[in-house]
């Protein structure tokens, strides 16, 4: 395969091998209800709250009750600070998941324990249907597509309540829940890079009304609500398969959004904003023994490694297996080695090939973990946490930042660089 450096099929998708193009659509895609893996009970979370308190930490009701105002996160960064000068800048790292749904196969609290047992915090993407019952998915009204569609499908009523369970647990332990959406179009007249500003906000409603009033919907009143208020909670989120960020970006504004994780391709380097939005894009890393890079997301991985097929020959995963960590790791250190550009990874809670992406991606977090317990200033954050850093840093200092290539360092230094 050759590298590609051009949009594939308006999919917005670089660095992909050229055979991997028709592969490319489900980038970006929601945990699904065939996720094949069984390796844990759903909700396997035990739903204490980040200061080790019980589940059922008091809160003010909003609405329904399905969510409620329970003061200040827990576990958040100290308030960030702006460069001094001559201060070399942290190493950011942003592990996020799209969909954020837990099917049974135990990778949501697999995932959380793994956080926890660094002190790092995440970015979970929920699709908003992961909330509503299929019995009520004639609630959706999905723009330019029948209604109650979907195309990554509706979980069970113990899915969605080992979801409910997880996402709480989330939250206390100090990571963001942004969005997803909701029925995840990525082909067809119904995709979402035909949506309009308009119907992006159609979208949005209804993904924060699935959160907001999943009580309603569901009729259950024996579990908690979720601790948080979904509306000044959400300041972020990613669009199907990388789709329609330039109709969502005003849309976003218009709703006081903080960032946008949808633009694909993106290299390492320090971003911008677009319309006062920051824009944090999946990047274009090495891929090991390749002769092009690899967009940083599992299924990426995946479309290069066995052409869009989910459960190729076994014989292949020890392989792709170490192929797919390498890249990880080397996105890593080529950033953490040269310009310090925030380094941004995306998952899916996913079995995918004998769940070998997942394996993947916990052996590079161990191995970036690992760098920041000996003492690198290495900051695994959500991106919520990641933008509260950036809006303090002084513009001039951010000007000189984005003057750094892709695997460049400061020629002077970086105490020079940025006196």
């Amino acid at each position: 395969m050759r590298t590609v450096s051009r949009t594939l099929s308006r999919r917005g998708i670089l660095g992909l091998g050229a055979g991997a193009a028709a592969a490319a659509t489900l980038a970006g895609c929601g945990s699904n209800t065939s996720s094949d893996g069984a390796g844990h009970s759903a909700g396997s979370g035990d739903g204490k709250d980040a200061q080790g308190g019980g589940g059922s930490q008091a809160g003010r009701p909003i609405g329904d009750g399905s969510t409620s105002f329970t003061g200040k996160q827990p576990h958040q960064p100290a308030k960030p600070e702006p460069l001094e000068p001559g201060q070399t800048p942290p190493q950011f790292v942003i592990f996020s998941w799209d969909g954020a749904g837990e099917v049974g196969n135990g990778l949501f609290p697999r995932f959380l324990d793994l956080a926890k047992q660094h002190g790092a915090s995440m970015t979970f993407f929920l699709s908003g249907l992961y909330l509503l019952p299929e019995s009520k998915k004639r609630m959706y009204e999905p723009p330019n597509n029948p209604r109650g569609a979907s195309d990554i499908g509706y979980l069970t009523d113990e899915h969605i309540k080992a979801t409910l369970t997880n996402v709480r647990r989330a939250w206390l332990e100090g990571h963001e829940i942004g969005t997803h959406f909701n029925g995840h179009f990525c082909s067809g007249h119904g995709t979402v890079g035909n949506w309009t500003p308009q119907q992006w906000q159609s979208e949005i409603d209804q993904a924060k009304a699935f959160v907001k009033q999943w009580r309603t919907n569901t009729g259950w009143s024996d579990m908690p609500s979720l601790p948080f208020d979904y509306d000044k909670e959400l300041v972020g989120g990613r669009t199907p398969c990388l789709l329609g960020q330039n109709n969502l970006l005003p849309t976003a504004k218009k709703l006081g959004w903080r960032y946008d994780a949808s633009s694909p391709g993106g290299r390492q380097v320090w971003p911008v904003k677009r319309l006062g939005i920051w824009d944090l894009p999946l990047q274009q890393i090495p891929f090991p023994g390749r002769s092009f890079e690899v967009l940083s997301m599992d299924y990426n991985m995946l479309a290069n490694q066995s052409v869009n097929s989910t459960k190729a020959p076994p014989a292949n995963y020890p392989g792709w297996r170490k192929q797919s960590a390498g890249a990880y790791i080397a996105g890593f250190e080529r950033a953490y080695k040269t310009n310090r550009a925030p380094f941004f990874i995306g998952n899916h809670f996913e079995h995918w090939n004998g769940g070998i992406y997942m394996d993947s991606v916990e052996e590079a977090f161990k191995h970036i973990a690992r760098e920041k317990e000996k003492g690198a200033d290495v900051r695994l954050v959500s991106f919520r946490q990641f933008v509260d850093w950036m809006d303090v840093q002084k513009p001039e200092v951010l000007d000189k930042l984005r003057t750094l290539g892709v695997g460049q360092q400061p020629t002077s230094g970086w105490k020079q660089f940025l006196a």
